[in-house]
Order: C-alpha cells, then structure tokens, then sequence
C-alpha cells in the first residue's frame, strides 16, 4: 500500500527543511537527533505505578538500567521482560524507549527492565550482546528480589534492540537462562543483506540501506565480525530450542525482508511464530506512539502477545 499519509507528510516535512540524514551527522549530532525526534513522536508518557534505576553486573563493569513496575500490583511476583533500545548498536539509550516501556509495563501487566548495553564504536562487537546476555542472567537469578517470577522472563527489542534480543536467545540456548518469549521488532539480523526490501529502500528522508551500512560500519571492528550468528543471527546453523516469537516488520524498511526470513527459518526450526508486517509503515514508526495509530496498536498487539506468553489474565 502507499506510504502512510502521515509519513508521507513527515517526509514532505525533511524535504522542505533540508534535515539531514543521521549518516551525515556527527556521532554526537545523531545522537542528539535521534532522541529528539523519538521523544517528539512519542506522545504523552504512560502513567506506571513506578520507575526505579538499577546497576546490573556487567561483563565488563556495571550497566545502567531501569525497572517499571505497573499500577496496582498486587505483591505477586510479576512476568519480567527485558527490553533493548534501537539505535543501530551506536545511537540511543534508556530515554530511547521510555515510552515504549511504560506502554508494554502497564498494557502487559509485567515488569520491564531497561537495559543500558555498551555503544559501538567505542564499544564495538561484541560488547553488546555480552551485556545483554549478562544482564538478562542477572535478572533470572534476582528477579524475585525486584517482584518479579524468574520462571517467567521474556526478551524484546526493537531495531538494534531486536538483533541483540535474538542474540540473547542464541545465548540462553546454550548457558541459559529459560526464557518465556521473545518478540524482535523490525531486527537486523544479517550483516550484508542483500534483499528486495534492502535494494528499494533509498529515500534519504527515511532510514534506508545506506543508514543500515551506517550503523555495521561503526558496530563491526572487522566486517568479518558479520559473519558471527550473534551478530546476525539470521546466520546461525541452527534456530531449533529457541523461545516463541512475535515479529513485527514494516512496509518501507530496509531490514523487512530479513527480519521475515527470519520468522521463517524460526518456524522451520519448530520454533512457535507469530509475524505481522504494518503496511505503509517504515522502520522507526514503533516508537511513534504519540503520532501514529498503528504505532499504538502495534504495542498493544505486543503486550497481548506477551500476556498469553507470562499468562497474565486479559
């Protein structure tokens, strides 16, 4: 279907203003923007009955994180979903997906905790992962200690978040911990694609494969880092004895095509799939949830999924 008018009136937007692409900023200009704009389209925040920070224990020193708790909780031990900020492994922080975190905390009726992994290029491949997977061990064996039900821990993420949510699934198969669900928003997952979706995707007012290349560019400290399922899952040998997943592509992004052979291969390997791709949505358009409906509803289809993940009434 056609660009989403409200899309299509934001590109119009770029185009009159001349508004740079990310890949022609500077590390700290694109960080900047990229926060700007996310809180711009994010509406409103959602009331939660509580937001803590948290250190968690890192391979390498402590991360930041935060906890939310929804309203009204009982006292029982709550499901807990860990939740990893897009950014292309090099923008972004725990501002980045604020929003997205209090909407999942109180539509899914669990506790999120978001984690502050290492930035590339200061920190290239293969810091993020390793914070990931070590925070989310972290969590299985303290939950109780936050509220939460370690038997009931569940992975998400969108963007650079999503890749490092199936990398910390590929991680728990092998160390643990058991993990519930996991549910990877529009994830890169295979360095060097070459797809359909990755060819058409030019438009500079839109995140396009030069932004994808961008953002390996400053992750990878060697390309042939690509070539590692933890960094692009999508060529790990073998998907069989991962946890369920919901996959959420769009439209008019570079990383669709990928992230939908993805969902196959998962269900080719027995994995149990759900896939649902936004038309005339681009990649980004997860985190809009102030400006665009389906923005909204794509988060309510995810905290619908992770509820009957945790079994977590309706």
């Amino acid at each position: 279907m056609p660009l989403h008018p409200q899309l299509a009136l934001a590109r119009g937007h770029r185009a009159a203003t001349g508004a740079r692409p990310l890949y022609e900023m500077s590390l700290a200009e694109a960080r900047a923007a990229d926060l700007a704009a996310i809180k711009a389209d994010r509406g409103t925040p959602h009331p939660v009955g509580e937001v803590v920070p948290l250190r968690i224990p890192g391979p390498d020193g402590d991360l930041d994180a935060r906890v939310y708790r929804p309203a009204g909780a009982t006292g029982e031990p709550l499901p807990v979903l860990a939740y990893f900020f897009g950014g292309g492994w090099v923008l972004g922080n725990l501002e980045t997906s604020d929003g997205i975190c209090r909407r999942l905390c109180a539509s899914a009726g669990c506790l999120v905790v978001s984690v502050a992994y290492r930035l590339a290029p200061e920190h290239p491949f293969p810091a993020a992962p390793r914070d990931c997977h070590a925070a989310v061990t972290w969590l299985a064996a303290h939950a109780a200690e936050l509220g939460g039900d370690p038997a009931r821990l569940a992975v998400a993420g969108d963007s650079a978040g999503g890749n490092l949510a199936a990398a910390v699934t590929l991680q728990a198969r092998e160390s643990g911990p058991p993990l519930a669900a996991q549910v990877l928003i529009y994830p890169n997952v295979a360095y060097g694609s070459d797809t359909p979706s990755m060819r058409d995707n030019t438009d500079p007012y839109f995140f396009n494969r030069t932004s994808v290349g961008w953002y390996w560019g400053h992750y990878l400290a060697d390309p042939r880092d690509g070539a590692d399922p933890l960094a692009s899952p999508l060529r790990a040998a073998d998907l069989g004895g991962l946890p369920p997943a919901l996959v959420i592509t769009a439209e008019y992004d570079p990383l669709r095509d990928e992230g939908e052979q993805y969902a196959e291969r998962l269900r080719a390997a027995g994995v149990p799939v759900e896939a649902a791709r936004y038309d005339g949505m681009t990649h980004g358009f997860f985190t809009m949830t102030g400006t665009l409906a389906a923005a909204r509803e794509a988060t309510a289809r995810v905290a619908e999924y992770l509820r009957k993940a945790f079994g977590v009434p309706g």
